[in-house]
């Protein structure tokens, strides 16, 4: 199978009448219309065998994790998706591994009514880079700089099992294989908040999505604020999802084990964002609407900086670092 045969075969599709796609893949450009009044979202990932994901990974998996972290972004500027493009180096063509990855990816994109336009194919190493395109009125996308003094700061979802998964995997924290499993799903197929993202429009004022860890993440969101925060660690080690599977006992999963994989893990794709405490109900209402449950675990304070705090409001040493790709 040649290039472009590859292309026909698993990756090309009409577009959807009166969707955002004029002209989708067979051009050398793909002509999007967003709608009028409408601006353009625009953001790109790339995924890395041997650096994002396991060379054994289910390429139903993968195909709609490459996708799913593209619409996070989208979610936490709380944009629409339109359409996609996706750029894949193969080290070979691998039929029923193209099957399976094309399958992941358009489940999720039929779900959230996002079209493929277009891209490139090369053979070389495992390399998926996915560009996504969404529509947001004009003036009122979520940005990282809206963060005020007072501000609750709010967290989607659970948080911390996709490091559990990815501990237990290279083989620093036994689990029992149904915990891990459980985890392991949220480790490759994250759920993106595009829902949620769409229904805070107007009430949040700040947003991000949560790729490399809850610490070193909102800390993007103080510094384009110029805010500080005090984050409940009580309440956000809550969030992990598998400290509370019976089959857990405390020498499996003890405080600072959740802890690092609340605070500084990642790969859970929530949001964090914050939002005035006169919006409370609106928040609730819009995380009722969107499906999505949240938790407040946090206080937007004018000094910058970020500072931990247990339920009592005591200091936490703060020791937590996300991940960095060149650290």
């Amino acid at each position: 199978m040649g290039e472009f045969d590859l292309i026909a075969h698993y990756f090309t599709r009409p577009v959807r009448p009166g969707g955002a796609a004029v002209l989708g893949v067979g051009d050398d450009c793909a002509l999007l219309a967003p709608s009028p009044g409408m601006q353009l979202a625009i953001s790109s990932d790339m995924l890395v065998e041997g650096r994002h994901f396991f060379a054994d990974v289910d390429p139903e998996a993968l195909g709609h994790k490459a996708l799913a972290v593209n619409l996070s972004d989208l979610a936490a500027c709380g944009a629409r998706p339109l359409a996609f493009t996706l750029a894949l180096s193969l080290p070979r063509v691998h039929e029923p591994w193209l099957a399976g990855f094309a399958r992941g990816m358009w489940q999720l994109a039929d779900a959230h009514g996002c079209e493929l336009v277009g891209g490139d194919t090369t053979q070389g190493p495992l390399n998926i880079c996915i560009t996504v395109f969404g529509e947001v009125p004009s003036g009122e996308a979520l940005l990282r700089s809206g963060a005020r003094p007072g501000d609750d700061l709010y967290v989607s979802g659970t948080l911390g099992d996709a490091r559990l998964a990815l501990e237990a995997l290279l083989g620093h924290t036994p689990l029992p294989a149904d915990v891990l499993a459980r985890a392991r799903q949220r480790l490759e197929r994250p759920t993106p908040r595009v829902a949620l993202g769409l229904q805070l429009r107007g009430i949040a004022s700040s947003a991000m999505d949560l790729s490399d860890g809850l610490v070193g993440d909102v800390s993007h969101i103080l510094t384009a604020s110029r805010v500080g925060v005090a984050i409940n660690v009580d309440l956000a080690t809550n969030l992990i999802a598998s400290s509370a599977h019976p089959s857990i006992g405390s020498s499996q999963f003890d405080t600072e084990l959740s802890r690092r994989c609340v605070l500084s893990g990642g790969d859970d794709y929530e949001l964090a964002f914050t939002a005035p405490t006169a919006q409370r109900s609106a928040v609730a209402a819009a995380a009722a609407a969107s499906g999505t449950a949240v938790t407040r675990i946090g206080t937007v304070l004018a000094e910058p900086g970020l500072r931990l705090v247990d339920g009592q409001g005591r200091p936490v040493e703060n020791r937590y670092a996300s991940f960095d790709h060149f650290r």
